[in-house]
C-alpha cells in the first residue's frame, strides 16, 4: 500500500463514520497537493521517504484527526480539573486518617508487629487512592464528555465556601493541635482556622458525609480494604474475624441504604436552597437506618473470632440491657479471645444505639424543618 493511503487509514481509524470520508478526502486532497508542488520544484517522482517526510510536515495521525475530532480535547477539561483536584485531596486526606486509625488498633493488638502493620497500611492507602483517583477522574470525564454542568458549578454562595478547606491539610493540622502556638506553625498567614463543629455550614458537613458515605460504600463492596478489619493480632497469634449471617442477609439493604444517604447529600449540595426537599429525603433514610440498627440488634450474633482452634461470638447487647459497668470494666478486661469479643461486642453495641439515637434526633430535625421552613 502506498504510504499516503495507509497514512490516511490510520487517520480514518480515529474519525466518527458520519465525518469520515469528507475529512479523509480533504486531507488526501492537502496531501497531494504538496507531493505535487515537491515534484514540480525537483522534476522528478518522490520517493516513499520523501513523501514520509512531508506527511511528518502535516503530523502523526492522531494529532491530525484529533483537530478535526468533535467534543473535548481533555478527559477532564481546565473548568473541572479544580474540582476534581479538590475532591481527590479531601478524599486521599480521609483515607490517609482511615488508615492512620486502623494502624492504631493494629498497633494496640499486636505491638510486636509494627513493620508489618505499616506495610498493610501503605497497601491500603494506594490501593484506595487508586479507586477514589480513578472514580473522580471516570465522573469527570463523563461529565467533560457530555457537557454535564452541574448547579454546583455556576451556583454558589459565599457562605458554603468554608467547605473548601476539608482539602487543606494546614486546617486539618490546626484543628487537631488546639494550641495557639500549633495554629499559628500550622496555618499559611492569612488562613482562619475552622471553627466549632456546631458552625459549620450545612453544605460542609454534607461533604463530608457525602466523602464518608462514598468510601463506606466502596469498602462495603470489596473495593477497597481497611487493615485491622478482616483479621488482627492477639496474644497467642492471629485472629480472623468472620462476618455472621445476618450481614449477608442485610447486605442489599445496607447498600441501598448507604447509596441513598450519599444521594440525600448530594441533593444538598446540588440544591442547597431546598432545604424542605432535604428534609424529607432524609426522614425515609434515617427510618430505614433504625430499622436495619433494630435488626442487627434483634439478630444478637454479629461476628465471630477465631484464633486457631478457639472460636468465640462477637454478641450485641440489647438496648435494654445496656449499662456504663461494661464500659467502665474494659480497660480492666484481658486480652484473651473471649475477652476481646466480649470488648468488641460491647464498644460496638455502644456505638450502634448512638447511631440509632442520632438517626431518632435526625428525623426530628426533619420533620421540624417541614414544618417551619418555607423554600
Amino acid at each position: 500500500m502506498d504510504v499516503i493511503e495507509r497514512y490516511l487509514e490510520a487517520v480514518a481509524a480515529q474519525l466518527s463514520t458520519e465525518d469520515r470520508e469528507d475529512i479523509v478526502a480533504e486531507l488526501r486532497d492537502l496531501i497531494l497537493s504538496r507531493v505535487e508542488a515537491s515534484e514540480e520544484e525537483l522534476g522528478r517522482a518522490l520517493s516513499d521517504e520523501e513523501k514520509e517526510a512531508i506527511l511528518h510536515e502535516i503530523g502523526h495521525p492522531l494529532v491530525v484527526a484529533g483537530r478535526y475530532r468533535k467534543g473535548p480535547d481533555s478527559l477532564i477539561g481546565p473548568e473541572l480539573f479544580p474540582y476534581w483536584l479538590f475532591g481527590a485531596k479531601a478524599g486521599l486526606i480521609v483515607i490517609a486518617a482511615v488508615q492512620a486509625l486502623g494502624l492504631l488498633v493494629h498497633v494496640l493488638g499486636d505491638p510486636a508487629n509494627f513493620g508489618q502493620s505499616i506495610g498493610q497500611v501503605f497497601n491500603g492507602f494506594f490501593s484506595g487512592a487508586l479507586t477514589l483517583l480513578g472514580a473522580l477522574t471516570l465522573a469527570g470525564a463523563i461529565m467533560e464528555h457530555y457537557d454535564i454542568k452541574p448547579t454546583w458549578l455556576t451556583k454558589w454562595r459565599v457562605r458554603d465556601l468554608s467547605a473548601f478547606g476539608l482539602a487543606d491539610p494546614a486546617k486539618w493540622g490546626a484543628s487537631m493541635a488546639g494550641s495557639d502556638k500549633a495554629k499559628a506553625e500550622w496555618m499559611p498567614k492569612g488562613a482562619k482556622v475552622w471553627g466549632v463543629r456546631a458552625q459549620t455550614p450545612r453544605a460542609a458537613e454534607a461533604l463530608w458525609s457525602f466523602i464518608a458515605s462514598a468510601v463506606f460504600i466502596l469498602w462495603w463492596i470489596g473495593a477497597i480494604r481497611f487493615t485491622g478489619v478482616g483479621d488482627f493480632a492477639l496474644r497467642g497469634g492471629d485472629v480472623s474475624v468472620a462476618a455472621a449471617p445476618i450481614w449477608s442477609l442485610l447486605f442489599g439493604l445496607i447498600l441501598a441504604w448507604a447509596v441513598a444517604g450519599m444521594a440525600v447529600d448530594g441533593v444538598t449540595l446540588w440544591r442547597p436552597e431546598a432545604r424542605r426537599l432535604q428534609a424529607l429525603l432524609k426522614i425515609p433514610v434515617a427510618a430505614a437506618g433504625l430499622w436495619i440498627g433494630w435488626r442487627l440488634f434483634q439478630a444478637g450474633h454479629w461476628a465471630t473470632l477465631t484464633q486457631g482452634d478457639q472460636t468465640a461470638r462477637v454478641m450485641g447487647a440489647s438496648p435494654i440491657h445496656m449499662d456504663f459497668d461494661a464500659i467502665h470494666a474494659i480497660p480492666e478486661a484481658q486480652r484473651g479471645l473471649a475477652e476481646t469479643a466480649l470488648t468488641l461486642g460491647t464498644v460496638l453495641s455502644w456505638v450502634l444505639a448512638i447511631i440509632m439515637l442520632c438517626l431518632v434526633v435526625d428525623i426530628l430535625k426533619a420533620l421540624w424543618r417541614l414544618v417551619t421552613t418555607r423554600d
